[in-house]
């Protein structure tokens, strides 16, 4: 059964299992995804003795904003805050904290501004410090972060809004090039999209990250900070697939001088965009293999 914390902006709606007495882990999904992307790590998680949590994002699933009032920002200032104060309602401590994706970037602007309650950082398929406007990219890089403009047309918005399983499963394809995902899987993940501030979010979201809206006044100084960029300040582990059509794996590399605490990266041969559901026993084993991995 779906549970939910309640911040100052959002009731975040999460699942919850594992061993009641477990030390926390606290596991947040990309887009577009749900937390069912991590259903293969599971039973290796709660054999290790874990209190697995798996919230959805904002304009994921069942988690609300507390306000109409409030802006629809997808910039990842907000996101990161956001599962600062998830970690803050639920009183998490110590926690070992994986992200996909935009549960990724959302990791790394907690364990660089808000690191007191996280042991443990594992980022997947998303480099940190990577959010700059005027950030030179190659041409295979931007060939693949074409939808990212897309959105900023009209008929981008209209997918986004009309038709956006076939656009996601476009993007699940074309990410992830050797992977046969199952389509119950896929529609699993779909259901979480159906929340009406979902096209609003992911809209912004890619029009924030280049320049082209304002941010949530809220957030400017997180945004400020991560311009700099702060430096992450808790053990990081980065997982990235050699094959991510997505996020493609020179945005992950090179970034050592950015973490201040013990790093390592390690690119995963014939992974593409969603280690999690690709290669869960791989993406388990190395997280625990990995020092003071449990």
């Amino acid at each position: 059964m779906t549970e939910f914390a309640r911040t100052a902006d959002l009731d975040i709606g999460y699942e919850v299992s594992g061993p009641e007495d477990g030390a926390p882990l606290v596991a947040v999904h990309g887009w577009p995804d749900d937390p069912h992307c991590w259903s293969g790590l599971l039973p290796a998680w709660h054999d290790a003795g874990y209190r697995v949590y798996r919230p959805y994002l904002r304009g994921f699933g069942p988690t609300r904003f507390r306000s109409d009032r409030k802006m629809r920002s997808g910039q990842i200032g907000a996101l990161g805050h956001d599962l600062a104060c998830f970690l803050e309602a639920l009183d998490l401590d110590q926690v070992l904290l994986v992200g996909h994706d935009w549960g990724a970037r959302a990791g790394y602007v907690v364990g660089a501004l808000f690191p007191q309650r996280v042991a443990r950082l594992v980022a997947m398929s998303a480099g940190y410090a990577t959010n700059r406007a005027d950030a030179q990219l190659s041409w295979p890089l931007t060939h693949a972060y074409w939808y990212e403009w897309f959105v900023a047309t009209e008929r981008g918005r209209r997918a986004m809004h009309e038709d956006r399983r076939s656009f996601a499963r476009y993007l699940w394809r074309s990410w992830s090039p050797g992977w046969e995902f199952q389509e119950a899987e896929f529609a699993q993940a779909a259901d979480a999209w159906e929340n009406d501030d979902w096209p609003h979010i992911t809209a912004h979201a890619y029009l924030h990250r280049w320049g082209e809206a304002q941010g949530d006044p809220t957030y400017d100084d997180i945004e400020r900070r991560l311009l700099e960029p702060a430096p992450v300040q808790v053990p990081t582990l980065v997982l990235h697939g050699a094959r991510d059509g997505d996020n493609l794996p020179e945005t992950s590399a090179d970034k050592s001088a950015l973490f201040t605490a013990e790093y390592e990266r390690i690119v995963l041969p014939d992974v593409g965009h969603f280690p999690p559901r690709e290669t869960p026993d791989q993406v388990a084993d190395l997280i625990f293999s990995h020092p003071d991995g449990g």
